[in-house]
């Protein structure tokens, strides 16, 4: 795997670590972090119906605070100088469950080990995330998700959900700024859908 050298001096997202300046000692700079937002949702009726929010699974080159360039269909390159402020699976986790919460569909928004009494667990499988620039450069984003009943076990139903968000700009943050744009859409539509379904 490859770094991929496109650097900005752009104003992060929202975590901002300098990377201008070197360490004592001659080290290397501070990597730029970065962070998603959660989209705002139309407002809902309120139900008493509890989710949890499952820690996403991902393939391991998707498991981590690298962000994945692809340069071709079957390379993959990481962004040079710049990082994730958590693993992905968890900054996505946190901001699907933040989300639902804005949507106000639900009396109760959680992750495991919050103890609330689950009517049915939002299950997530990234599949892409990840800016292409191989013939014009976008930011994909694919969300496999599956709502499991939680109290028989069963899975009430199973979606994929994908966005393609062209990158405006260049650099680190103009790929960041196009792939907060593309969850935003997916989250949107998982709440969406998830309210129609239970």
């Amino acid at each position: 795997m490859k770094l991929f050298g496109l650097h900005t001096g752009a104003a992060l997202l929202v975590l901002s670590i300098s990377g201008c300046a070197a360490l004592p000692g001659g080290g290397p700079p501070p990597l730029d972090t970065f962070e998603l937002s959660a989209p705002s949702v139309p407002a809902r009726p309120h139900s008493r119906r509890q989710i949890l929010i499952a820690e996403p699974s991902a393939l391991k080159a998707l498991d981590g605070q690298n962000i994945v360039i692809k340069s071709s269909a079957r390379a993959i390159q990481y962004l040079k100088g710049a990082q994730w402020a958590d693993r992905l699976p968890l900054i996505v986790q946190a901001r699907l469950a933040e989300t639902f919460q804005r949507s106000g569909s639900f009396a109760g928004v959680g992750k495991p080990g919050e103890g609330l009494a689950i009517d049915y667990q939002i299950i997530v499988e990234i599949r892409s995330f990840e800016v292409r620039v191989a013939g014009g450069e976008r930011a994909d984003v694919d969300l496999f998700v599956r709502i499991l009943n939680d109290r028989n076990g069963e899975v009430r139903a199973a979606r994929d959900f994908t966005a393609s968000v062209p990158v405006s700009g260049g650099g680190n943050q103009a790929y960041i700024d196009a792939l907060d744009r593309a969850f935003g859409e997916t989250a949107r539509e998982i709440v969406g859908w998830t309210d129609t379904v239970i």
